[in-house]
């Protein structure tokens, strides 16, 4: 009954916030309740922390298998979101430049039922950081990785809420493209005889940025010339997206940018040539001095 009471008031006060919800999507799976989302968020960054904690002092799994059929399947539901996000949208009619919430009919629908799978494919993609945790791939755990996957989640439950259709297609048809080259390059790579050919990790990262900057365009395009999409909705998703722009501009950086060239120094300048705490010189004078002495 405490459980009952606090989502109500949980649910009560995200409609007082963003207002009525969209009656097309209630009933459907995880939505008419923000708390299973909530509570999977904080099992993921508890699983994460808890997960390095238990790996500390254990050697890293290798997880080939698990990784190939987890990338495989991520791989074809982001063709299958792709591809149906493509016909939905065309069925529908949608404008590139403006799409209202209303106006499709029954492709409006479609495309909230591959939205939602968007939304959900949000969830299994924490396996990602869990992979990470168990093969010790620290390194990868930055905070543009955790903080992406943590928000693209509690966004797309909102999403899926209140604007589940209309001008909300174009980012996901974007990102599921990326996906389908991204998690193809991920399966490939646990396959040691398949790293030889894989030289194209750097522009993968060029297109997400490329992704995130033409989404913030389309986005403010419904804001230039209005069609019904809630204004505020474009406001925030142009200001998310403008922070993964930051942070994964700083990330190719610090990952891509060519360190300074090193000249090889044949001879080494004799202020550096210590021994003991005395130049080497200090040595040779030494003994310079001695032989004198004993040839006098």
């Amino acid at each position: 009954e405490t459980l009952k009471a606090f989502d109500q008031e949980v649910n009560a006060f995200v409609d007082y916030m963003f207002g009525p919800r969209d009656t097309r999507v209630r009933g459907w799976f995880l939505l008419d309740s923000y708390l299973p989302t909530f509570f999977l968020t904080g099992a993921y960054l508890l699983c994460i922390w808890l997960g390095n904690k238990f790996m500390k002092n254990r050697p890293p799994f290798s997880l080939r298998p698990h990784l190939i059929v987890y990338n495989l399947g991520i791989t074809l539901l982001s063709f299958y979101m792709l591809i149906e996000l493509i016909l939905a949208t065309w069925e529908g009619g949608y404008n590139l430049q403006c799409q209202n919430l209303h106006s499709a009919g029954e492709a409006d629908i479609r495309v909230a039922k591959v939205l939602w799978w968007y939304y959900f494919s949000k969830v299994i993609e924490f396996m990602d950081t869990i992979f990470f945790v168990l093969r010790k791939k620290s390194s990868q755990i930055t905070f543009l990785h955790v903080y992406h996957h943590a928000t693209m989640f509690n966004i797309w439950w909102c999403v899926l809420n209140w604007i589940p259709c209309g001008q909300s297609f174009f980012g996901p048809t974007l990102n599921s493209f990326i996906h389908v080259l991204m998690y193809s390059y991920y399966g490939l790579s646990v396959i040691p005889s398949m790293r030889k050919y894989l030289w194209w990790k750097k522009y993968l990262t060029q297109a997400q940025l490329i992704q995130f900057l033409l989404t913030i365009v389309h986005t403010l395009s419904a804001a230039v010339k209005p069609c019904g999409f809630p204004f505020g909705c474009l406001m925030f998703q142009s200001s998310y997206m403008a922070t993964l722009v930051i942070l994964f501009i700083n990330f190719y950086i610090k990952t891509y940018r060519k360190a300074p060239s090193r000249t090889v120094v044949k001879e080494t300048p004799a202020t550096t040539e210590i021994k003991n705490g005395f130049h080497k010189d200090y040595f040779a004078a030494a003994n310079g001095l001695q032989n004198n002495k004993k040839a006098q």
